[in-house]
């Protein structure tokens, strides 16, 4: 495992309960899945009550949460929202730009990179291609990840506790036309099929009459950072693997470029 860099003791020492919740928070992200609290004070050499406490309170506010079938710890959705912050302020969008507008121009269709927030994606770039409608994809959207083709293609990427995490009922579900997955069985299925394909799909789930093929970019640690996607109107004949095909060489480029 990991081993998580050390705060200098002056700046530590003054705030233990701070340095011990960052470094708590620094060691799950670089998990690939959800540990138990044993794991974390082995590691960190925190004690075993401490890591009790600080886990609570962390949950109590979002950042983690607890299976507790599995007795095992795993990042929050708050989380995500830190880490869809600092997406949004990174280079991500200026060094995935052209690459969105290389996709619109080599298959005629709109194209767009998003990246995960919580449960959504957030649309960070679109490239509307000629005499295409318009989307409702644009700079700033948030939308349902399960129902997105960005988006599931990164749940895909994630360790499947962690996708358990966030979709832990049919409550954490959200619906936009009455189609996709509504329950965690049917996101299981779903995102086992994405997997075997190496690419996702979405028909109708976000607006009725478009599909969409997306692929995921992963870090250097194999965490989904972001996605791309291409979406055409229904009646518009197109080969589903080529535009993934597509796509994949543009993830594989900006996946070298954030690395």
């Amino acid at each position: 495992m990991s081993v998580i860099p050390d705060i200098p003791v002056a700046a530590s020492a003054q705030v233990p309960a701070a340095d011990q919740t960052l470094r708590i928070l620094t060691f799950l992200a670089r998990q690939r899945g959800p540990v138990p609290a044993r794991t974390i004070a082995e590691q960190l050499a925190v004690p075993r009550s401490s890591v009790y406490h600080l886990l609570a309170a962390m949950a109590a506010h979002g950042f983690v949460v607890h299976l507790e079938g599995e007795k095992r710890w795993g990042l929050g959705t708050a989380a995500f929202e830190l880490a869809g912050g600092f997406s949004r302020q990174q280079p991500l969008t200026r060094l995935g730009r052209a690459l969105v507008a290389g996709l619109a121009d080599r298959t005629g269709e709109s194209a767009h990179l998003a990246v995960m927030t919580g449960r959504d994606v957030l649309y960070l770039v679109e490239e509307r291609a000629p005499r295409r409608p318009a989307l409702v994809t644009d700079v700033g959207v948030r939308l349902p990840s399960h129902l997105t083709a960005t988006g599931r293609a990164m749940l895909a990427a994630l360790p499947r506790e962690q996708v358990r995490a966030l979709y832990p009922d049919a409550g954490a579900f959200a619906d936009r036309t009455g189609r996709g997955p509504a329950r965690p069985g049917e996101l299981r299925e779903l995102l086992r099929r994405v997997r075997a394909d190496g690419f996702a799909t979405e028909d109708g789930e976000v607006s009725i009459g478009f599909r969409s093929v997306g692929v995921a970019v992963t870090d250097h640690a194999g965490w989904p950072a972001a996605a791309f996607a291409v979406t055409w109107p229904e009646g518009s004949p197109r080969d589903v693997r080529e535009i993934a095909g597509l796509l994949a060489e543009a993830a594989t480029e900006l996946a070298r470029r954030i690395r």
